[in-house]
């Protein structure tokens, strides 16, 4: 084994703790070409698709990535912005934000690095970031409120492939979900309340979750129930009786049956049957990205207007928000007690 060189280090910054803030990631370019190597790397971890590799390779390279990359790419040009990746700039800012709230709830110097678990930042740029800035301590956060294997589960498998290079190996703890923290369902409650104060309240709302193969969750995943934990603990905080909000799930992929309800075929039925107006959250993204801003901001919108709703509302993400920035600066601190860097104002 080889272990990288920490020679250069020398202890010539101070020790401090690192929070390693990683999501899934994104294509560097909306090109089939990005787009092909970022499938790539996303669709072989085994994490993701469990299939066996011997049968999986063919599929993969023979057909996916022979079509997929290029009608992604055209997804993806109908989101990009100036910044590049909606996911990244928002992450970007995520980091920004979060490196600046927690120093005055720190008792000790702490640094932030953005670490994607697939494209650019990479896991390893973003360790190696904290390890030159003598990180002695590092807390794993995920920005995945509700675990799963396949996001959460393979961020750790990235974090332990790459330490296994480093001669000296931090501290470390990670963040493994979220989705119960009664700052997580406060945070999102306050932007849908928010919402409604501009835009008035609808018929329905439908809290929508990325989607997972049914196989997964009966294989012993977590997900599902904690989804379903995150909707019913926000529609407790904001009043909702049971009548006023549904949960359903998105981004279904290939043949296999996935957990149900589907999201689109749910507003379609809302539509046909006359609903008028129906606004949708999705509190398993922490950033907007492709999937909010293409698939449900704009497909599920045209699926149930179609279908002979009036009024549709997609509600973004919490994305960089002053109540998520602040609930995630107190996450960080509660996760760091005992590592003699408690909360310098006693939260």
């Amino acid at each position: 084994m080889q272990y990288a060189s920490e020679s250069s280090l020398a202890n010539e910054q101070p020790p401090c703790t690192g929070v390693l803030l990683t999501n899934l990631g994104t294509p560097d370019a909306p090109t089939p070409a990005a787009l092909k190597r970022y499938l790539a790397e996303f669709l072989w971890d085994p994490r993701v698709v469990e299939r066996p590799r011997w049968l999986w390779w063919p599929i993969l390279h023979g057909v996916i990535l022979q079509l997929r990359p290029r009608k992604a790419a055209r997804a993806y040009k109908t989101v990009w912005t100036a910044d590049g990746s909606p996911l990244l700039a928002i992450s970007r800012r995520q980091e920004q934000a979060l490196a600046a709230a927690l120093p005055s709830r720190f008792k000790g110097p702490v640094t932030v690095a953005l670490g994607m678990r697939y494209g650019n930042p990479s896991i390893p740029t973003a360790l190696e970031a904290l390890r030159r800035a003598n990180a002695q301590r590092i807390l794993v956060l995920p920005l995945y409120p509700q675990y799963s294997a396949s996001t959460t589960g393979s961020t750790f498998d990235a974090v332990a492939q790459e330490l296994k290079t480093w001669r000296v190996v931090p501290g470390l703890r990670m963040v493994d979900s979220y989705y119960q923290e009664p700052g997580y369902a406060g945070a999102l409650a306050t932007s849908i309340r928010r919402h409604w104060d501009a835009h008035g309240q609808p018929d329905r709302l439908l809290f929508s979750f990325h989607g997972l193969p049914k196989s997964y969750v009966e294989a012993g995943d977590p997900y599902r129930e904690q989804c379903l934990c995150t909707a019913h603990q926000t529609a407790a905080v904001l009043g909702l009786e049971e009548k006023d909000w549904f949960v359903a799930f998105q981004s279904r992929f290939g043949p296999e049956e996935w957990l149900k309800p589907y999201t689109d075929e749910t507003l379609k039925q809302w539509g046909h049957d006359g609903m008028k107006r129906v606004d949708v959250i999705a509190p398993g993204f922490s950033a907007d990205c492709l999937e909010t801003l293409e698939e449900i901001a704009e497909q599920n919108r045209e699926f149930f207007l179609e279908a002979g709703g009036k009024e549709y509302h997609y509600i973004p993400a919490l994305n960089d928000s002053a109540e998520h920035i602040d609930f995630l600066a107190d996450l960080v601190v509660q996760h760091c007690q005992g590592w003699g860097v408690d909360s310098a104002n006693g939260r």
